[in-house]
């Protein structure tokens, strides 16, 4: 495995009335693409919201270290900054904030992302043409009216602007249609060619994984983790379900 970028160790962790993960136990070498499925409901989202920080949720047990640094009790913002994306499921509609003006802002909390305007909108029209998305969207309010195809292109766009070194796809391919699922799977690609990036895709659909080289594969069932193996897992849990590690869990 490559150096480890990521390291949770006998994670425990829910909200405040019901645990949800269970002394999970995950490592993401530099440069690795990372697959986590399980049935709905196994807490694979709450795991990606945890490594993000999210504030609804408490860590109750273990530890998650990044780069070195021991982070579990590090506000999302400034994992953010360490290098850490987090794609949501469910993008959130933003009134009143247009997407370029956003964009603009969380890259200028970035040094190494800062460029004069000119250039910086330039590059911006740049990515949003690899997503085929019309550049008319950067100047409306953020994901208001959006479809579901086209807030997790922006979702998308973020991924390629910012360029973060571990990006967690949550159920990216959710709701998507096949010419959606291909934009976003072409950007996964980019993502990986352009910033060696690691990325944990967090899916049930494995569809979206087509066109991905994956080094490992997780199986989440009830808050743990319950089996681990290369790129053939996926092709055993296609065809078999999930229905084997319920029962056993």
């Amino acid at each position: 495995m490559a150096d480890a970028l990521l390291s949770i160790q006998g994670l425990a962790a829910g909200t405040e009335d019901k645990p949800i993960l269970h002394g999970v136990s995950l490592t993401l070498g530099a440069g690795e693409t990372h697959v986590l499925m399980g049935p709905n409901g196994a807490g694979k989202s709450t795991l990606g919201h945890v490594i993000m920080g999210d504030p609804q949720y408490q860590v109750s047990a273990g530890s998650i270290r990044f780069k070195g640094q021991d982070i579990t009790e590090l506000s999302a913002d400034k994992r953010s900054l360490a290098g850490i994306y987090l794609s949501y499921q469910a993008p959130v509609e933003v009134p009143g904030v247009p997407l370029f003006s956003f964009l603009r802002t969380i890259a200028d909390k970035r040094p190494e992302l800062k460029m004069p305007g000119r250039k910086f909108r330039a590059r911006v029209a740049e990515l949003a043409a690899q997503l085929d998305m019309d550049t008319a969207y950067l100047n409306r309010e953020l994901n208001v009216g959006f479809s579901g195809g086209e807030k997790k292109k922006v979702e998308m766009l973020q991924l390629l602007l910012l360029q973060p070194s571990l990006a967690i796809l949550d159920e990216t391919d959710s709701g998507l249609d096949v010419d959606a699922l291909s934009t976003v799977s072409r950007a996964m690609e980019a993502y990986r060619a352009e910033c060696d990036g690691t990325l944990l895709v967090i899916t049930h659909n494995t569809r979206i994984l087509e066109r991905l080289n994956v080094d490992r594969t997780h199986v989440m069932v009830k808050g743990r983790i319950v089996e681990e193996g290369d790129a053939s897992l996926i092709s055993r849990i296609d065809e078999q379900g999930f229905e084997r590690y319920e029962r056993e869990a």
